[in-house]
Formats: structure tokens, sequence, C-alpha cells
């Protein structure tokens, strides 16, 4: 019984649980593959996305979908999306510190 009580409390004491990822963070791990980890580009071949603002990177982001920005992997990309998650990934690389140089 005391084993089970100690589990319980370490289960569900503040700060010991791991926290799940938002959505925008689950959406934002198929962008990693180009756009590195967390939008934080290596290089500056791609755009770095961490840091941007969220009405820059939604506006872009609504551009490739639409067919207002051509290219020639993302517009395809972005179509995959709703408009709702458009705006999750642009506000989770908005959230996201900038690892320097772009």
């Amino acid at each position: 019984m005391l084993r089970m009580m100690m589990i319980v409390a370490l289960t569900t004491a503040p700060g010991l649980t791991r926290a799940e990822p938002t959505t925008g963070a689950r959406l934002a791990a198929t962008c990693a593959a180009c756009h590195g980890t967390a939008g934080n580009t290596q290089g500056s071949t791609l755009p770095r996305l961490a840091g941007q603002s969220q009405q820059t990177l939604s506006a872009t982001l609504h551009a490739f979908k639409t067919g207002q920005r051509e290219s020639t992997i993302m517009t395809q990309i972005a179509k995959g999306y709703t408009d709702e998650q458009l705006e999750l990934l642009a506000a989770y690389f908005a959230a996201q510190k900038s690892g320097g140089r772009p």
C-alpha cells in the first residue's frame, strides 16, 4: 500500500511529469527536416522560422497555401494543412528563440 501511494505521489507531483508537446509543436516536427529543430535552420539556404513574427509566418504560410507565393515544395505542403493548423504553426515558430544568424 505504501509503495502504491509513493508511486501515485511521484507521478502526480508538479514538475515531475513529462509535458505533452503542443499541437503546434507536433505539427512543426514535420518541418524539421528542412527548417531545423524548432525552426532554427542551419546554414542560409532556407529561411529560419524561429523568432519570426507570428503575423509574418501566418501570412507566408497562407500565401503558399493559396498559391499567391510560389514554391516548388512549400505550396504543396501548405495545401495539406487547415487554416487553423497553419495558425498553430505560425504561433509555435514565433514563440521559438532564434538560434543565431540565419
